[in-house]
């Protein structure tokens, strides 16, 4: 391992008092703690979600946790298998008798030493992410790829001495020739072959086969086979593979019917919250990609089980998948190292759609045989995902122009309609998902999610995830007692800032300004800058949730960005405004249009033209998933499609910076401010004059003859 000798926890760190930082993912919860502390110890203090039953005896188990040992960039650190105390006689006991998994620490045992990360999996926290990535109940038009067709065969002979494989092919071809034109050439893999005499046998010539075709004109291949009639159906998964979360629906085969869905953080995080630092995990790390790789499989298979589970279907039913990615994320699941992802040219390995099995995948909870489908990629940073995207929301085929922004740790971008489509990526960050925020957190019961702040009296509202009534209305305090208040998400964090710029608490350039400047208690000083507390429980023992400077700032960094990425486009294209915003994704459902347009995340536009498209990517999955036809329009789109890099072009500095003001520096906002009036305030300068009038303002120095 190419390790930087600085990175390694000092001898002082590992051996002396103090103090050591400690990183908890997927959370993102940070802080510096005693030497010798207790994961859960340490998890409590900091607001993470762990759980524990037995009061830390090591019994129960519900604190499992894992060392994400190797170097982390991002943290500054290298992190050693010597950061955490060696597992003790506890440990050794729940392991005999219970089982503890490789590479998993009892929180309530494992005491901190040196710089940490360590990852809380979905099992061990009290409060389960929500993974709001559900089916949309958009009907799907159907053309699938695999299908049941029933053949007679019929048997030996001596005269007619032909293999069962060669005679299922021949009946095959009879009876379904007008719709398989290579209906001859059907491929029957070799893992198939011990199955097909007993089927013949127990169904007395007569089988069901499940034949893929993709595209119809290819020899169809077959997937799996039943003696008789088979009247159940069966099963495709359609999954979107997010940096930060996975969701998969499970889909009849033959309707386009999601019949279960389930979802989970993606285990990546625990190499790195954003793509880069995955990226950079897998360079500086032998044997990283492959770590990455098993990761995201181990979820899938166990995605796959849980809606199974959820719908009492058989895993051995499911026979075909479509998987959707940015590009990290997609070769990564293909076990290709991302390296060349991480600087110019961007250059992929492959960008081309793909056809592969199950067993290709190393996926052990699909058969085998079972097929799989990965859409194209559009560019270096432009994923599947963004082709998903596409496929549903179909701009290739409006007559307005269209933006579509898939907001994410990685925002895609889009822009176009009927006369062509130009695609960029604009690097956010995680600040969008409560990463880099200091109360910020994932989407989990407990999160502030919604924020409203009265202009006149500065005083908060919130509503909270797992809660009903909003924080002023009635049973809210008996209600939020059920999940506490721990901390805020990315679509409170968006509504907090925007709100605070509407009632006059922030001023254009981001600055929060002084007690006395806006005339509320809210605003506490902290340093040389200022916060704006939401919510206080300290005295009960619970989080100060506040917004900070910092805070604000991470904000606007990745706004600007976004917004950097759009206006390339509409550089590209030649126009200064667009006819219609989509926010796509998960997360850009939860986001309300007016704060998105308050912050200047997104371009000037009629709000009621601001739509929300759901998790459009799982949307163009399904439509993969349930349509041959689909499959071949979005791998011609992608062809034509023109592509923009963000990381080379010219003027994204300069549209970042302008970005950087709420909402912008000189874009004037004509449609936002028929809505809302934004104050015209600047703190710096009232705090200028104040200098000036208390005499306080610096003397010029003299200029030297």
């Amino acid at each position: 391992m190419n390790e930087d000798p600085q990175e390694r926890p000092t001898a002082a760190q590992a051996e002396g008092t103090g103090t050591v930082k400690v990183v908890f993912t997927p959370s993102g919860r940070r802080g510096e703690i005693e030497r010798g502390t207790s994961v859960l110890a340490a998890a409590r203090m900091l607001g993470v979600d762990l759980d524990s039953v037995c009061g830390g005896r090591g019994i129960c188990g519900r604190c499992r946790v894992r060392l994400a040992e190797g170097t982390h960039p991002k943290e500054g650190f290298h992190v050693a298998a010597e950061a955490l105390s060696p597992p003790n006689e506890v440990e050794a006991r729940y392991d005999r008798v219970r089982g503890l998994g490789k590479g998993f620490r009892l929180g309530c045992q494992a005491r901190i030493l040196a710089p940490a990360v360590i990852d809380v999996p979905p099992e061990s926290q009290v409060h389960r992410q929500v993974v709001r990535k559900d089916a949309d109940a958009r009907p799907v038009p159907m053309a699938p790829a695999t299908r049941i067709r029933l053949v007679e065969v019929p048997p030996a002979t001596l005269e007619a001495p032909a293999g069962a494989a060669e005679r299922i092919r021949t009946a095959f071809a009879a009876s379904w020739g007008e719709e398989y034109p290579a209906a001859a050439k059907l491929v029957i893999p070799p893992a198939l072959l011990p199955a097909l005499q007993p089927a013949l046998a127990a169904g007395k010539g007569t089988v069901s086969l499940a034949i893929h075709a993709d595209p119809p004109s290819a020899p169809p291949v077959l997937v799996a086979l039943w003696p008789g009639f088979r009247k159940e159906p069966v099963f495709g998964i359609a999954v979107d593979v997010g940096s930060t979360t996975i969701a998969l629906h499970l889909a009849d085969l033959a309707t386009g019917e999601v019949v279960a869905s389930s979802g989970r953080m993606n285990p990546q995080i625990r190499f790195g919250e954003d793509l880069m630092s995955r990226v950079s995990h897998a360079m500086m790390h032998p044997g990283g990609t492959a770590e990455m790789t098993a990761a995201v499989r181990e979820a899938i298979d166990a995605l796959i089980g849980e809606a199974g589970t959820e719908a009492g279907i058989r895993a051995g039913d499911i026979l075909e998948a479509v998987f959707v990615g940015n590009p990290v994320m997609h070769h990564l699941l293909l076990g290709i190292d991302p390296s060349p992802l991480g600087q110019a040219p961007f250059a992929l390995t492959t960008n081309g759609a793909l056809r592969l099995t199950a067993r290709d995948l190393g996926l052990g909870a699909l058969p085998g045989e079972a097929r799989i489908y990965l859409p194209p990629l559009i560019a270096g940073h432009v994923g599947a995902d963004a082709a998903a995207v596409i496929l549903a929301e179909a701009p290739h085929q409006a007559e307005e122009l269209t933006l579509i922004v898939d907001v994410g740790t990685n925002a895609e971008i889009i822009l176009g309609d009927r006369n062509g489509l130009l695609a960029c990526s604009s690097p956010t960050g995680p600040a969008f998902e409560g990463a880099q925020i200091s109360a910020g957190q994932r989407a989990a019961p407990g999160a502030i999610e919604r924020v409203r702040i009265d202009p006149v009296t500065k005083e908060p509202r919130f509503k909270v995830i797992g809660v009903a009534p909003w924080s002023d209305e009635e049973g809210f305090t008996e209600a939020v007692a059920e999940v506490g208040i721990t901390g805020i998400c990315g679509s409170g964090i968006i509504e907090a800032v925007a709100e605070m710029r509407m009632a006059g608490i922030l001023d254009a350039a981001g600055l929060i300004g002084a007690p006395e400047a806006v005339g509320s208690a809210r605003i506490v000083t902290e340093g040389r800058t200022h916060a704006y507390v939401l919510h206080d429980a300290r005295r009960e023992g619970g989080p100060r949730i506040a917004i900070t400077q910092n805070d604000v700032r991470a904000i606007q960094l990745a706004k600007s960005a976004l917004h950097a990425g759009a206006r390339l486009l509409m550089d590209e294209r030649g126009v200064e405004r667009v006819d219609r915003i989509v926010l796509a994704g998960a997360f850009g459902a939860h986001i309300s249009p007016l704060h998105a347009m308050v912050l200047g995340m997104i371009p000037d536009a009629p709000l009621e033209k601001v739509v929300s498209a759901g998790n459009a990517a799982g949307t163009g999955a399904r439509l993969a998933l349930a349509s041959c036809e689909a499959r071949a329009e979005i791998e011609e789109v992608v062809r034509h499609i023109r592509k923009v890099e963000t990381a080379i072009a010219p003027r994204f500095q300069e549209h970042f910076v302008a970005a950087n003001a709420i909402p912008h520096a000189h874009e004037p906002y004509t449609e936002l401010r028929k809505v809302v009036d934004l104050p015209e305030i600047d703190f710096n300068a009232a705090r200028r004059a104040a200098r000036d009038a208390e005499g306080g303002g610096r003397r010029r120095r003299r200029r030297r003859s």
